[in-house]
């Protein structure tokens, strides 16, 4: 077995099991809320999303227009969402901008160019694999009842094209646009302005998050409007399946390939005593790469599918726990029509927050180029609710012959708005170089050197574990307190639909969640490409740039507001985090409340069992620690070994005499180096995580929801903490940088090993345990049907020995993903 997974490792055919693993888990995400929307059925009536039945929409009116013409309404913004995005592409690339920064970032997309390819190719061979299991699944082992096999299926498997290829388009756009916004910043940094360096990767970020929205929205439009009503299900999850295929591959990948690149770069620092993205770093390259990689087009990959599945869930949900078709309509149209009010809403306030940030700031000459990001963050959020409440007044005045619960449903939506809004404001007491938090790692790191910088980094921490664990529980509460008025006489199991609609809440910011979050990706570029491209070196480039640009030039000046605005930029990526975790654990919360209804038959039967006097459930919540915690160490020992990798390399051949710049050959075999060790570490966790799954759930139901439970809680702080500690670690080396200005002393060194220590934390670890808190929820809930069904038919003998033997093979990739990523010197060379 070991030279065969040996073999596999050296062809790259490793994560096809990864990626099969997903792609089941999207192929029942809507199956959480089915399960309880179902439970006063018999277990044999209840039906998967493939078998959904869309109404008639045309059935219902609003304000005299019907919901399908309505919604085709829909389409135009939708339509305009995407104009909007194209026109700031375009105005980007028009943007002035030096020939020899525009070489760098050139090169820098080439290399995430060659990255997206290799990921493409192994989207399209690991899809030939989903497409066998799901021929399996639903050609043979539940195939979609009342509809012919031969029609269900290729719907199901073109719409999985359709879904990758929407989250995989969003990505590459991503890419190109921010390489474009990435050299125009560092020129629009020689005139010496802070408002065009925010600005700029500003519009940079509005554009990708409008663009991400407006895709998703017009596929999901489409299926509802244009496909038989009998095949929406179908088509739906097939969808599902393939955006998180490609949500998969580009946000873990990218998560392990930056966090190799960043560190294999930023040590040489301290190695050499070079400065800053120091072109003679054949390290710097990949760290630019691994910056859109894992912090560009990881987040918008996994936002395309979170906010995707989450609309595929609420539909499920109101088709299958609502009963009056009439009512049906009314939500189904009522979440689309926010859905759309949203975008508008995020581009309405982009707009006006523009105007006010240029009015005050368009002439300045020193700027916070965090007020205005939070201006829009905030302007949004309230937008967006009053918007809740006049859009949910107009659309359901009257459901179910209730007049009140519009402004009920409003209020629980507006809870996950909210959030968008409060938890970025939380993260960033603990994350921002204005913080106290970050400033007492700077002062720890001064007197102590890098052993208390890292203490005081841990500390902050874990107060934002407190934090923010308490304001996204007040928020579901309030949200839970709603659902209990009036809410479950329309439908089974309100609370769970309350919390899908706080998710749903939680995604509305969505273009401006993805602006803020993209922001940060382009000011780090920003800084490297003008340092990469010597631009201070070329000749008479002072009488040139007045000559071409009318720009009197101060290339300190241009430095410093470059790294000044990489700090705001570090902070607003820390802020997007907690959020898109969040929707996890919520959704989570959502999907097991599912299982135990099902389970229970409606909280009818074995409801004792869900009891710390209940064995198997206490011990289930033990063993979800123990998952959590190997996971983060494995994730981050896949980082170690990678940048072991890397720096062992730079060191022996990079070149500080004779050069300017590294040669490109070496730079692209650090992104190779990069490359390797990121899907090699995928590889063991993630069949570490699906066989652990299977074998939980069939030790025994109760233990596995207790294990889920665990899941969703040590991973909610866990993830928690290591974000918001490496934000605080990666913003005391910015104050040092900029505001103390001590480069290349030792207070400096102390604050690069704690920024080396917070990357594999902030951008591999804690963003991961997102997509692996969905997988192990979604999978499980096959898994523990597989798993009832087995010992209902054959006995609890033959469950138990597959318990067992699924363990068995968890446990060796478990034991592989240290074990067999150690760093063992002997093929240092090879």
């Amino acid at each position: 077995m070991r030279t065969w997974l040996a073999k596999a490792v050296s062809k790259g055919c490793q994560f096809a099991p990864t990626f099969i693993m997903r792609t089941v888990a999207a192929t029942i995400t809507v199956l959480s809320l089915c399960g309880s929307a179902a439970l006063a059925q018999p277990a044999h009536e209840v039906g998967g999303e493939a078998s959904l039945k869309l109404p008639d929409l045309s059935q219902v009116l609003f304000l005299g227009i019907d919901g399908h013409r309505l919604l085709m309404i829909g389409i135009l913004f939708c339509i305009f969402g995407l104009g909007f995005g194209l026109i700031i592409y375009t105005r980007l690339r028009k943007m002035p901008v030096h020939r020899a920064m525009l070489e760098i970032s050139e090169l820098i997309y080439e290399t995430c160019k060659t990255y997206l390819i290799t990921q493409g190719k192994f989207l399209l061979v690991l899809w030939l694999f989903i497409a066998v299991v799901i021929v399996l699944y639903f050609g043979v082992l539940s195939p979609v009842p009342d509809k012919p096999i031969a029609v269900t299926l290729p719907i199901i498997l073109i719409f999985s094209l359709v879904g990758i290829a929407g989250s995989y388009g969003v990505a590459w756009f991503g890419i190109r646009v921010n390489t474009f916004a990435n050299s125009r910043t560092a020129f629009a940094g020689l005139a010496g302005k802070p408002y065009p360096i925010y600005n700029i990767p500003l519009q940079a970020g509005m554009s990708i998050g409008m663009m991400l929205i407006s895709v998703e929205l017009l596929i999901m439009l489409f299926i509802l409007l244009f496909v038989p009503a009998d095949y929406a299900g179908p088509c739906f999850i097939g969808f599902a399946i393939g955006e998180s295929l490609g949500a998969a591959a580009l946000r873990i990948a990218g998560g392990i390939f930056t966090k190799i690149a960043d560190i294999g770069s930023d040590l040489m620092k301290i190695v050499f005593k070079i400065k800053e993205d120091d072109a003679r770093n054949p390290g710097v390259i990949a760290d630019c790469t691994g910056d859109n990689a894992g912090d560009s087009v990881g987040p918008s990959a996994d936002g395309f599918e979170t906010y995707g599945v989450t609309g595929v869930a609420l539909i499920t949900f109101i088709l299958l726990g609502v009963k009056d078709p009439t009512v049906q309509v009314q939500l189904l149209v009522w979440i689309f029509v926010m859905r759309i009010a949203m975008l508008v809403s995020s581009a309405a306030a982009y707009f006006i927050n523009g105007a006010i940030a240029k009015a005050r700031f368009g002439s300045v000459d020193k700027m916070n180029f965090e007020t205005p990001l939070t201006w829009l963050v905030w302007l949004t959020s309230l937008i967006s609710v009053a918007v809740t409440f006049v859009i949910s007044a107009i659309i359901v005045p009257n459901l179910g012959g209730d007049t009140t619960q519009w402004w009920k449903l409003a209020s629980i939506i507006s809870c996950g708005t909210l959030a968008g809004a409060i938890i970025p404001e939380l993260v960033k007491v603990f994350t921002s170089t204005e913080s106290r938090h970050v400033r007492e790692v700077v002062t720890s790191a001064n007197e102590g050197g890098a052993s208390l910088g890292i203490l005081s980094g841990f500390v902050a921490g874990n107060f934002s574990g407190y934090y923010l664990g308490l304001s996204m529980v007040g928020l579901m509460s309030v949200g839970y307190y709603f659902s209990t008025m009036g809410l479950d006489a329309l439908m089974v199991a309100a609370p769970v639909f309350a919390f899908g609609l706080v998710a749903f809440g939680f995604l509305g910011m969505g273009p401006v969640t993805i602006a803020v979050d993209s922001y940060g990706p382009v000011t780090d570029n920003a800084q490297s490409v003008y340092e990469l491209s010597l631009i201070e070196q070329v000749p008479n480039i002072k009488q040139e740039l007045k000559k071409d640009f009318n720009i009197d030039v101060n290339f300190e000046r241009a430095k410093d507001l470059l790294e000044e605005n990489d700090g705001a930029g570090n902070t607003f990526k820390a802020t997007a985090k907690p959020v898109l975790i969040g929707t996890a654990v919520v959704g989570a919360t959502t999907m097991i409340f599912s299982i135990i209804m099902a389970l229970t038959n409606g909280l009818t039967q074995n409801v004792n069992n869900l009891s710390l006097l209940h064995a198997p459930f206490m011990l289930g919540l033990i063993t979800g620690g123990a998952m959590i915690y190997w996971f983060t160490g494995a994730s981050t020992q896949a980082v170690t070994t990678g940048a072991y990798r890397a720096v062992e390399f730079i060191k022996a051949n990079i070149k500080l005499e004779g050069v300017v710049k590294a040669s490109v050959s070496d730079s692209k075999k650090v992104v190779e180096i990069c490359t390797k060790y990121a899907q090699k570490g995928m590889f063991n966790i993630f069949l570490a995580v699906f066989f652990a799954t299977l074998a939980f759930a069939f030790v025994e139901p109760f233990f596995f929801i207790g294990y889920l439970i665990s899941i969703a809680i040590f991973g909610l702080y866990q993830a928690i903490f290591m974000a918001n500690a490496g934000g605080a670690w990666d913003n005391a080396k910015k104050i040092v940088e900029v505001e103390l200005k001590q480069k290349g002393t030792p207070l400096h060194d102390a604050t690069v090993v704690g920024d080396t220590v917070g990357d594999p934390f902030k951008d591999t670890s804690s963003v991961a345990l997102n997509p692996v808190i969905k997988f192990t929820t979604l999978f499980g809930l096959l898994a523990v049907e597989l798993a009832v069904k087995l010992t209902a038919e054959a006995g609890g003998t033959l469950e138990h020995v597959l318990a067992l033997g699924f363990f068995l093979v968890s446990f060796f990739f478990v034991y592989r993903s240290f074990y067999g990523m150690r760093i063992v010197k002997e093929a240092a060379k090879a």
